[in-house]
């Protein structure tokens, strides 16, 4: 008798059953794939677009046309003129010329050297072949039927371009030195900035975390100010300072400042509060134990510093250094400013597409500008994934020791670096309030006559205010909500990791390569999207989603520190999960979410790169202003609005650190329990 083990043993493998989805299942499912629809929507595809637009080739095929020219009395003895052969003999277009310039279109008369619209002369053309195409006036011609024209008319025939698909664009860029020269002066420029960058805030930050030097807040304070300020703020103090009339020129010794030394001093001055922040948390976790282990072993200090200080914050200077070098590369204000003839990849982008309106090289450059990008972001994560804990539960806070000779040391040095940062704020308010540098510096308020400028005027001011706010409520609520969604929800897991991955993607994105992409793909009229093209909604858009990361990881690191009891205990009581994040999920993470709001709050009013392609009349913003008043020759008004940014994000950062505290209070009451 088979025993009743034998039996179940033996018997076929029932069906696998798979759990049923709960309600709030699919609502956090559909509400994740809701947000990545707007991201592939808002990112994905507009860099396909621009993509797909690098490898659009435009040419002139002359063979692609015949003609015929009549005598006197009108009359066409059927002689055919082939294009290819009157511009052999006539030399009008070389093979550059071929290549379609910014109006696509190449007047057929410069192949005709004799050519007068007064004469009785008549002339024939046609497409010989189906693809041709010619414009009379403003009339398309597509098909391969003689058309006859006066000398009156014939003047008003132009050729239109054949596209094709391929890499000649790149091939081009690639020969031409002048563009080709760009990627090197990019390069150079990125990697001597980020190397002073780091050097000066790491010890900046050693001062303030491993010294008992006087200030430490106020030194604090200054180092983020210059977040609060657009890229080309630090451009224009730097004119004033070293420029042809600048009050310090002498100090370059005959150096110039417009070129690389102008964009590696502007470029330290606004990267400089990111590193600050990344190297002074990577100081602020050591274990004292290590130095303790150290002084027992009787290390020098400087032995000390390298065998245990830098190894602890290595993950740190790798981090800033990718930060800053991301930064610098990708940003376009400031070498706008200050580049002079010194050209970079953020500012040939611009050139090629306001400049020259050839959009198909401006595509090739953005291409090129994010290889690096990505290269440098993408080894930025692979070292944080790289990263182990710090600190143990066993790890005790390092204390650092009163040195009077070293605090004095690390007193001036910081004393130093905040006299830079303050000096160049300075410089560009008493830029703002004098009359007319350096002839006349009494002070006057006529340099905040917006209106009477160019740059938008006061409404340009009152745009940014409103993108900012606009941009802090609706992005902080869909960012913070899409991190809910993907780190609270149950299995799933295929689409939480593309969530993640496809949330990670616009950190690598230049704003430049955004702004151009949008054009792209919003701007084409098959788009149905096309309708908030120029409005405040695209600009809104392109800040969300320009930010998105940062805010999005930030919103991540709050929700982790959240126990997932929360949901079963609110599963177990039946409460559905949207009141669960309501009620308890935001208020808990209510820090994370004011932290997100002002972050994408100033980002927006500073930003210039990725809203320069997106801006209309009536939507033109306060840094778009700076830069227009710049290109002016408005120096000083740019200046002027170029405080009144920073003093905006300012009183923002002091009114968001009031209300704070007033939510928290209510809040996070529970943590003082």
């Amino acid at each position: 008798m088979t025993s009743p083990s034998t039996n179940i043993s033996s018997m076929p493998p029932g069906p696998v059953i798979k759990s049923k989805l709960s309600r709030d299942d699919v609502i956090m499912r559909s509400g994740m794939i809701v947000i990545a629809l707007y991201l592939v929507v808002t990112l994905a595809f507009p860099l396909y677009a621009m993509l797909s637009k690098s490898f659009s080739t435009y040419r002139f095929e002359l063979s692609q046309y015949e003609m015929q020219v009549s005598d006197q009395d009108g009359v066409f003895d059927g002689a055919i003129l082939n294009p290819v052969d009157l511009n052999a003999a006539t030399g009008a277009y070389s093979d550059t010329d071929l290549s379609a310039g910014s109006d696509s279109r190449l007047p057929v008369t410069q192949l005709f050297p004799d050519f007068s619209f007064r004469s009785p002369v008549m002339y024939q053309i046609r497409n010989a072949q189906p693809g041709g195409r010619f414009l009379v006036g403003s009339t398309l011609h597509d098909d391969t039927e003689w058309t006859t024209l006066d000398s009156n008319s014939f003047r008003r025939v132009q050729l239109r371009p054949v596209k094709s698909t391929g890499f000649d664009n790149f091939v081009n860029y690639f020969s031409t030195p002048a563009l080709f020269n760009s990627i090197k002066n990019s390069l150079f420029i990125a990697v001597v900035s980020t190397v002073v960058t780091v050097t000066l805030a790491f010890w900046f930050a050693y001062a303030l975390n491993r010294s008992c030097m006087r200030f430490k807040g106020v030194f604090r304070l200054i180092a983020m100010a210059p977040i609060l300020v657009p890229s080309l703020l630090p451009g224009i103090a730097l004119v004033y300072l070293f420029g042809n009339q600048g009050m310090l020129k002498e100090l370059l010794f005959g150096a110039s400042i417009y070129g690389p030394i102008g964009i590696v001093i502007g470029s330290v001055f606004f990267t400089f509060p990111h590193a600050f922040l990344i190297i002074s948390t990577a100081l602020a976790i050591s274990d004292a134990r290590l130095y303790e282990a150290a002084s027992s072993l009787r290390a020098t200090p400087w032995r000390t510093f390298w065998t245990v200080t830098i190894p602890g914050a290595r993950y740190g200077l790798i981090s800033a250094s990718f930060v800053v070098f991301n930064l610098v590369i990708t940003d376009f204000g400031l070498p706008k400013v200050i580049g002079g003839q010194f050209n970079v990849l953020a500012v040939d982008i611009y050139k090629q597409v306001i400049g020259q309106q050839n959009f198909e090289m401006g595509a090739v450059v953005s291409v090129v500008l994010i290889i690096p990008a990505i290269f440098a972001f993408a080894l930025d994560r692979y070292v944080q994934s790289k990263q182990v804990a710090a600190l143990s539960a066993r790890s005790v806070p390092y204390q650092p020791n009163p040195n009077p000779k070293m605090d004095r040391i690390f007193l001036i040095y910081s004393s130093l670096v905040g006299l830079f940062i303050v000096g160049i704020l300075a410089v560009c308010q008493f830029a703002a309030l004098i009359k007319f540098w350096p002839y006349d510096l009494s002070l006057s308020l006529n340099n905040y006559q917006f209106d009477k400028m160019d740059g938008g005027g006061w409404g340009s001011y009152y745009n940014s205010i409103k993108l900012g706010l606009i941009t802090a409520v609706v992005g902080t609520a869909v960012i913070f909500f899409g991190a809910y969604l993907v780190e609270k929800s149950k299995g799933f897991r295929v689409g939480r990791s593309l969530f993640q991955m496809i949330a990670m993607l616009p950190m690598a994105i230049p704003g430049m390569v955004l702004g151009l992409a949008y054009i792209f793909f919003f701007n084409n009229p098959s788009n149905p999207l096309n309708v908030i093209y120029g409005t405040m909604a695209i600009l809104v858009i392109s800040a969300v989603t320009h930010f998105y990361t940062v805010s999005h990881l930030t919103a991540v690191t709050a929700l982790k520190q959240m126990d997932r009891e929360f949901e079963s205990v609110s599963a177990s009581l039946k409460q559905p999960t949207l009141k669960l994040f309501s009620r308890v999920t935001v208020p808990v993470c209510m820090p994370a979410v004011l932290d997100i709001s002002i972050y994408l709050f100033v980002n927006a009013m500073t930003t210039v790169s990725a809203v320069v392609f997106l801006y209309s009349p009536k939507t033109s913003l306060a840094s778009i202003a700076v830069l227009n008043m710049d290109d002016a020759g408005d120096i000083a008004p740019a200046a002027a609005m170029g405080m009144m940014i920073f003093y905006t994000n300012a009183a923002a950062r002091i009114l968001h650190l009031i209300a704070s505290k007033g939510i928290l209070r209510r809040t996070q009451a529970w943590r003082a329990r």
